[in-house]
């Protein structure tokens, strides 16, 4: 029963940071493709700003519940893959600085300019290798690849199809908070279908390919962590669960609405001088 409940936690950890941190690395990924202009590319960031931490929070519970429950799994799972870690890490700090740091220079001027334009490569290429990263470990973890080498034609096929699933749910992500030519360059890719239609479809291609993928590459089976560990932690993190939901529901009604102009003085413009 413990061990069950142990399986459905990491599960659920994992599939949330795909589907709510895979946004934000995808928006990211799009940024010099879908904003014309400086002015653009800012409107861009602001609606990555309000979430890429909280959606981060999710990784970091995913780490702690395969450490405390599943202590020897996280040798099986990155055995091999330590160059893919590092370039995921490398990549994970270079895109948060880009985003932290683009306020930070004010004014209209050359130095000002050229500032922010470095920070919005910072974030670009950063959300390039991150989903670059985890796109080359889930493939590896599908294909039973676990030293993540492109030995054959279909692991990199793999990888290209992960990275344009990352690329889509950011781009449905970016349709639904962002407005005016921004939110119309995105429903090109849409059709009919519509911008929560395709977010609500890439999430669950997102969940469907991290469960497959877990459950192609872990072995469950006797690996949890002795039943007083799980009697002592389960019930500890069904109780913070509920409180990791109620702060997403809460980023999400206080800045899920559309981003037309981050004006001084707004929510927006306050988040983006952090």
């Amino acid at each position: 029963m413990m061990e069950t409940a142990a399986v459905i936690m990491l599960a659920f950890y994992a599939i949330g940071y795909f589907v709510l941190g895979g946004a934000d690395i995808g928006a990211g990924m799009l940024l010099p493709f879908l904003a014309r202009g400086a002015g653009e590319r800012r409107l861009v960031v602001a609606a990555i700003v309000p979430f890429f931490l909280t959606n981060e929070v999710w990784l970091i519970a995913t780490a702690g519940v395969l450490i405390g429950l599943f202590p020897t799994l996280d040798g099986v799972l990155l055995g091999g893959l330590f160059p893919l870690v590092l370039s995921l890490l490398v990549g994970w700090v270079v895109r948060d600085a880009g985003v932290w740091f683009r306020g930070r220079v004010d004014g209209a001027g050359r130095g000002g300019r050229a500032w922010r334009t470095t920070c919005d490569a910072a974030v670009t290429v950063g959300s390039w290798v991150v989903a670059g990263s985890w796109a080359w470990i889930l493939s590896g973890w599908l294909s039973g690849a676990a030293d993540g080498v492109m030995t054959e034609p279909a692991v990199a096929a793999a990888i290209t199809a992960v990275m344009v699933l990352f690329a889509l749910h950011g781009l449905a992500f970016c349709g639904l908070r962002l407005d005016g030519d921004l939110c119309r360059r995105c429903a090109r890719w849409f059709g009919g279908v519509g911008e929560r239609r395709t977010f609500v479809l890439t999430s669950a291609v997102m969940a469907g390919l991290v469960t497959v993928a877990g459950m192609a590459a872990l072995p469950l089976s006797g690996a949890a962590a002795d039943q007083g560990t799980l009697e002592m932690l389960v019930p500890g993190i069904a109780v913070v669960t509920p409180v990791l939901l109620a702060g997403q529901v809460w980023a999400w009604r206080l800045f899920g609405h559309r981003i037309r102009d981050p004006r001084p003085g707004s929510r927006e413009e306050r988040t983006l001088s952090l």
